[in-house]
C-alpha cells in the first residue's frame, strides 16, 4: 500500500470511527494490477505511425514477388531442365556431374526459398558462391554437343536461383553474378571451340534471354515495394491529418462542455451574492461557495494531461481542502485504469462535496485494480444536511454511490467496476 500524506493525522480516533473506517477503506486486496493501455486521446502521430504502416505494405508487396521468383526458379528447374538432362543423358560428357549439379541447385533452391518465405535471413555470399561453382562444373562437363542446348540447364535456370539467393540485396549484386555467369559461358564457348558466328550469336542470345527477365523481375519487385511504401506512407499521413482535425474538434467540444459546467458551478451563488440576496456570513452560503470552489478546482484539473487523471483530480480537491485549513490524509492503493471523463466525475464529485463540508480532519482513500475503482471519504459528522454532491452529467449507472452518517462520522463511497 502506498500512502500520500497531505497533513497531520486526524485528531479523533474512537472505536466507531475505526470500525466505519475499516469498512469504508480497507477492502479486500485487489488482484495484481496488469498493464492497461491508456485509452485517453493521444496525438495523431501515436495513433497512425506512418513508418510501420508503410513498412507493412512494402513487406506484403515484397512477399508476393518472392513467391513469384521462387516458383519460377523451381518450376523451370524441374519441368524444363530435368527432362532435357535425362533426354540427353547418354550423350553428355560427364552426366553424373551435370545431374549432381542439378540436384545440388534444387536442394539449395528449396532451402533458400523456404527461409525466404519465412523472413529468415539468407547467407547470400555462400549461396552465390556455390551456384557459381556449379555453373563452372556444368559448363565444363556438359560437352560441346550440348553446350548451347536445353541439356545445359544452367543457361535457363541458374539466373533465377541467383535472384532467390540475393533477394533483398542491391540490384548491382545480381548484375555482378550474371556478369560472372556470362563470362563463364563465353569462356566455355571458347574452350569448346564453338567460336563460329552462329555459335557466338546463339550464346549471346542465350545470355541475354536468360538474364534479362530475372533482372526485370528483381528491379520491378524492388520498385513496386518502394512505391507501395511511399503510397502507404502518404495514406497514413493523410489519415493522421484527419485524426488530428477530429481530435482538435473533440478537444474544442470538451472545452465547451467544461466551460459550461464551470459556469454553472459558480454562477448561481455568485449572482445571488452580487445582488445581495444572500448573506456571506451565512454558514449555508459559505458551504455553497466551498462546494462551488471545490468543483471548479476539480473541473479545471480535468484538462491537465497527467498519467492518472482521477488521482490528479482528487489531489486537486484535497489540496483545496487543505488550503482551507483541513488536515487530510490521502491514501492510494493500486493504479486506476484509464476512465472516461464522465465516470471520473461521478467518482469524484460526491467526495469533493464531502471534503467541502468536512471539519477537523478527513481521510480520503482510493483503492484501484484493472476492473474496479473504489473511492472512500471519512470525516467527522456534525450539524448540517447530508452531503451527496452532484450526480454527474454522464451518469450511466456504472458508478455506485453509498453514503452513511451516525452522528460521529460520515462515510461516503463511490465505486466503479467494469
Amino acid at each position: 500500500m502506498s500512502a500520500e500524506r497531505l497533513s497531520g493525522n486526524p485528531g479523533v480516533h474512537n472505536a466507531t470511527f475505526r470500525q466505519k473506517f475499516r469498512r469504508a477503506t480497507f477492502l479486500p486486496r485487489p488482484p495484481r494490477s496488469t498493464a492497461v493501455p491508456d485509452q485517453r486521446a493521444r496525438p495523431a502521430s501515436d495513433e497512425f505511425d506512418t513508418v510501420p504502416a508503410a513498412a507493412a505494405v512494402a513487406r506484403a508487396s515484397d512477399r508476393g514477388a518472392r513467391i513469384v521468383a521462387i516458383t519460377i526458379a523451381l518450376v523451370w528447374h524441374l519441368t524444363i531442365g530435368l527432362p532435357a538432362v535425362l533426354a540427353a543423358w547418354s550423350t553428355l560428357a560427364v552426366p553424373e556431374v551435370v545431374i549432381g549439379g542439378w540436384l545440388l541447385v534444387a536442394a539449395l533452391g528449396v532451402i533458400a526459398g523456404s527461409r525466404l518465405l519465412r523472413d529468415i535471413p539468407l547467407p547470400a555470399a555462400p549461396l552465390a558462391g556455390l551456384l557459381l561453382v556449379v555453373d563452372v562444373a556444368v559448363f565444363a562437363t556438359v560437352g560441346r554437343a550440348h553446350l548451347i542446348s536445353p541439356a545445359n540447364w544452367v543457361w535457363g535456370t541458374l539466373a533465377w536461383f541467383f535472384l532467390v539467393a540475393i533477394w533483398g540485396q542491391p540490384v548491382r549484386r545480381l548484375l555482378v553474378l550474371l556478369g560472372v555467369h556470362a563470362a563463364t559461358a563465353m569462356v566455355a564457348v571458347v574452350l569448346h571451340d564453338a567460336t563460329s558466328a552462329a555459335d557466338l550469336a546463339r550464346a549471346t542470345m542465350a545470355i541475354y534471354g536468360t538474364s534479362s527477365l530475372p533482372v526485370a523481375v528483381f528491379t520491378g519487385a524492388m520498385a513496386l515495394a518502394a512505391l507501395s511504401r511511399q503510397r502507404a506512407a502518404t495514406a497514413a499521413t493523410a489519415n493522421a491529418m484527419v485524426a488530428e482535425r477530429e481530435a482538435a474538434e473533440q478537444a474544442r467540444q470538451e472545452r465547451g462542455k467544461r466551460l459550461g459546467l464551470v459556469s454553472r458551478a459558480a454562477s448561481e451563488v455568485l449572482t445571488e451574492l452580487a445582488r445581495g440576496r444572500v448573506d456571506p456570513a451565512d454558514p449555508q452560503v459559505q458551504r455553497r461557495c466551498m462546494h462551488a470552489a471545490a468543483r471548479l478546482r476539480r473541473l479545471i484539473a480535468e484538462s491537465d494531461d497527467v498519467p492518472h487523471p482521477l488521482l490528479h483530480e482528487l489531489r486537486a480537491a484535497a489540496d483545496l481542502a487543505e488550503r482551507n485549513g483541513l488536515p487530510i490524509d490521502l491514501v492510494t492503493i493500486g493504479t486506476p485504469p484509464p476512465l472516461p471523463v464522465g465516470v471520473r466525475r461521478n467518482l469524484a464529485d460526491p467526495l469533493t462535496a464531502g471534503l467541502a463540508d468536512a471539519r477537523d480532519w478527513a481521510r480520503l482513500t482510493v483503492v484501484s485494480s484493472p476492473d474496479e475503482v473504489v473511492v472512500s471519504l471519512v470525516t467527522p459528522d456534525g450539524e448540517g444536511p447530508d452531503t451527496t454532491g452532484p450526480t454527474g452529467d454522464e451518469d450511466d449507472g456504472q458508478v455506485e454511490h453509498l453514503y452513511e452518517r451516525d452522528g460521529k462520522i460520515r462515510w461516503t463511497q463511490t465505486r466503479w467496476h467494469r
